[in-house]
């Protein structure tokens, strides 16, 4: 369909500002389909996935209805998930930036109610919600809804997979008659249909065309694995195309559990998430994820939705989802911002005929792959060592390099292709030693480096500019000194140099383990931070 300009639709000042700010010029397919009908006043089905622009679809007719003198509730969000309430309250705040007065506040489970209350006092004309921590609301009578001229509804269809439609409803019956009513889905229930007979009228459907919820620039591929090697083949994969960022899709909360202590089990940097975590540690593992610390998430579909992260470079349907519909959902957290993406698709037996569904429903090509073999990884190892050695060899000035190479070779009884061999058998990660072991633990007394109780701030001469990620960071250490991983504690990364936190009963170690270091195939400098 023809794209329209954010400018051509009628918008205030305000928000034009805002959009331009956020850096869009074009509406979505869905805004530019949404936004006339939301901002006519007509009550709205939208029919949209994560990653259309729905947020903007439904978040902009809202603002623009919102009368920023009157501090009472006015709009209301409905959201599955605490992340999804979050992220949807951060776009808002985006858009509602140039608006003067207008407050916006996320309310969800996990979060201490009495702040919530406080500020529902002090005066929000929008919240998003969560239905149940909305229903407490309620309840204690903090929130009232004789103002509310709209409510919103997003990711409607995820609200009743889990278990809200009694909470959705109250709440509709709560908000006056008079209101205006949205609702956006991915899919389109006969539960979803009935709510919209109910609580809507005349309401008007608007859709993305089937054509556009697959994402065009994710390549996707299939093996056929029995069950009992998925677990080597997933290694291999990540091994072979090395992710800065992967998402793994498991249907069940205990395959998301078995799979996690497996990929920990082989070095990997691997979290879990579903329905079964406490709100502190969804919280801990998205972080973790966001900032890189984490490489791995693996996820069941529902614990998945609010998952935003630009720089996801594969996804793997570790299990085949029981929807067509949720392929496209799992890929399209791939191939974001212009990106190109990768999507692989384990399959068993018979799951066969079901990946030939998705294929016929998403019209789009799955392409079968042999199951690569040791080598295969070993050599693409291989490929990605000598491209970054290819890259130094033409950037940078190597004459010192060279002169330690050739004293070296002239003082021992080995050739430079002996030398050459051996730093690529160093760098594909064959030699780790293990330091850990023979640490002192009351070695060093390093002061205040103002790092937490217990721990030790280390100061690591490298940085983004070098492009280095947190990852590697704490692969380095954890690689280096065989301690645990989840043992480091924050890292705090800056364009020239990291500050990285360690135990105190392991800082000599890391210390000494780490002198002959490489992180992105540079020596570097660790120390302790300035003390205090």
């Amino acid at each position: 369909m023809e794209t329209v300009r954010f400018d051509e639709l009628g918008l205030s000042e305000q928000i034009l500002k805002a959009v331009t700010a956020m850096g869009f010029e074009e509406a979505s397919p869905i805004q530019t389909k949404a936004i006339p009908v939301a901002l006519s006043g007509k009550d709205l089905i939208g029919q949209a996935q994560t990653g259309t622009g729905k947020t903007a679809a439904f978040g902009i007719p809202m603002l623009e209805k919102i009368d920023m003198k009157d501090k009472s509730l006015q709009g209301v969000i409905l959201c599955p998930t605490r992340e999804l309430a979050i992220q949807v309250a951060e776009e808002m705040r985006k858009l509602s930036k140039f608006m003067h007065g207008i407050k916006v506040l996320p309310i969800y489970g996990g979060q201490d109610i009495v702040k919530q209350i406080r500020s529902l006092k002090a005066g929000t004309q929008i919240i998003i919600g969560t239905p149940g921590r909305v229903m407490d609301h309620m309840r204690r009578k903090t929130v009232k809804f004789d103002s509310v001229k709209m409510i919103a509804l997003d990711e409607a269809d995820e609200m009743l997979n889990m278990g809200f439609r009694e909470d959705i409803e109250t709440i509709l019956k709560e908000i006056p008659e008079e209101r205006q009513t949205i609702l956006f889905s991915a899919t389109m229930p006969k539960a979803i249909m009935d709510i919209a007979k109910t609580y809507q009228k005349d309401a008007e459907l608007v859709k993305v065309i089937k054509k556009e919820l697959t994402v065009p620039k994710i390549e996707q591929y299939y093996y056929e694995v029995k069950p009992k090697n998925k677990e080597e083949v997933l290694s291999r994969l990540l091994d072979m195309y090395d992710p800065k960022l992967s998402l793994v899709f498991c249907n069940t909360k205990r395959m998301v559990d078995e799979l996690v202590t497996a990929l920990q089990g082989r070095g990997y940097f691997a979290e879990g998430l579903h329905g079964d975590l406490k709100q502190s540690q969804r919280d801990r593992v998205m972080n973790g994820f966001r900032n890189g610390k984490t490489e791995i998430l693996v996820a069941t579909d529902v614990a998945a939705r609010g998952i935003d992260v630009d720089d996801v470079e594969a996804v793997f349907n570790y299990d085949i989802p029981q929807d067509d519909e949720y392929y496209v959902h799992r890929i399209g957290r791939t191939g974001r911002a212009g990106r190109m993406g990768r999507a692989f698709s384990f399959v068993a037996g018979k799951e066969i005929y079901k990946l030939k569904d998705i294929m016929k429903y998403c019209k789009t090509k799955i392409l079968a792959q042999p199951i690569p073999s040791a080598d295969d990884v070993a050599s693409t190892k291989v490929s990605k060592i000598l491209d970054r050695v290819s890259a130094i060899i033409g950037e940078e000035d190597l004459t010192e390099m060279i002169n330690i190479i050739e004293s070296r070779i002239n003082e021992e009884d080995y050739t430079s292709m002996d030398l050459a061999a051996a730093f690529l058998k160093l760098s594909m990660g064959e030699d780790q030693s293990s330091a850990i072991e023979s640490f002192d633990p009351n070695r060093t007394d390093f002061g205040d480096t103002g790092a937490e109780e217990g721990m030790v701030r280390l100061f690591i001469n490298i940085g983004k500019k070098q492009n280095a990620r947190p990852g590697d960071i704490l692969g380095a250490i954890a690689g280096e000194t065989g301690m645990p991983g989840k043992l480091v504690g924050s890292i705090d990364m800056y364009d020239k140099y990291t500050f990285v936190e360690v135990p105190k009963e392991y800082a000599s170690a890391v210390l000494k383990a780490m002198e002959s270091a490489k992180i992105k195939g540079r020596s570097v400098n660790i120390e302790p931070a300035n003390q205090k």
